[in-house]
Parts: C-alpha cells; structure tokens; sequence
C-alpha cells in the first residue's frame, strides 16, 4: 500500500507541497508545511501524533 502523497498543507492550505518539497505527515498521512509543522510543535492537530518529515517521491 503507497503513502498517499497530498501536495498541500492541511493547516495554511499552501498549495506548494511536491513530492520532492519538504514537508511533514503523521501516521494517518495527514500532511503539514516546515513551517506549520514547527508552529504546531510537529504535533498533529488531528490525531496528537508526532509529525515526521515525509520521504520523497522521484517524481513520474
């Protein structure tokens, strides 16, 4: 089963989330900005999971 990439931040809704940008998720893959992930102390608002840094994807 693939890691559902989302390509914007739940939080500030930036549509600029690539798969190769840098960005955050929880286990649910609920996906978040660097910036709105240390804003939030890269804890999920959702679920009170810890925030990783998403790996990248090579693009198809």
């Amino acid at each position: 089963m693939a890691l559902e990439m989302r390509d914007r931040c739940e939080r500030c809704e930036k549509a600029a989330l690539p798969l190769d940008a840098p960005a955050r998720i929880c286990s649910y893959e609920c996906t978040f900005c660097e910036p709105c992930a240390v804003g939030m102390r890269h804890v999920c608002p959702n679920c009170g999971g810890e925030l990783v840094r998403r790996p990248t994807r090579a693009s198809a």
